[in-house]
């Protein structure tokens, strides 16, 4: 395992379109391990591939109850609407209100390739939809309603 480098809001791939995981071999499962490692380090909640100049569909997320990995993720479904601070590891020191669904559905394939549906409630959901962004090119800075820079 390897801590990556964040990439910082002003560099251009974090405003590209993510490809799909079309194979999960070897490569793919050191790169999530790294992303693990590198999230943990920076003390944050998820992170996304293209944050470490990868422009692969997949993220990690822990929210304090264990990493959760989704490759080629999608929301499926979505409830209710809640309005909180976020913060971004690739926008240090900018915080801003966003409103985002307050519960989620997500299909997406997990380490072993195999397909999971995931359910995300307030915190999770939140970074769920934050992390997805992150995949096609959307930083929380262009949904901010309230704060931030």
């Amino acid at each position: 395992m390897a801590l990556r480098n964040i990439r910082v809001n002003g560099d251009e791939i974090l405003r590209k379109k993510c490809r799909k995981v079309e194979n999960i071999d070897h490569r793919i499962i050191t790169l999530i391990e790294d992303m693990k490692e590198t999230m943990y380090k920076a003390d944050g909640v998820g992170l996304a591939a293209p944050q470490i100049g990868i422009l692969k569909r997949i993220a990690v997320i822990d929210v304090g109850e264990g990493p959760i990995v989704i490759i080629n993720p999608e929301i499926i479904e979505t409830k209710g609407k809640a309005v909180d601070i976020e913060g971004c590891l690739s926008i240090p020191g900018s915080q801003g209100k966003v409103e985002r669904p307050d519960e989620v559905k997500v299909k997406a394939q997990n380490e072993k390739g195999e397909e999971v549906i995931l359910k995300g409630k307030g915190l999770l959901a939140r970074a769920f939809c934050h992390e997805i962004d992150h995949l096609d090119g959307i930083l929380f800075i262009d949904k901010v309603i309230e704060g931030g820079e």
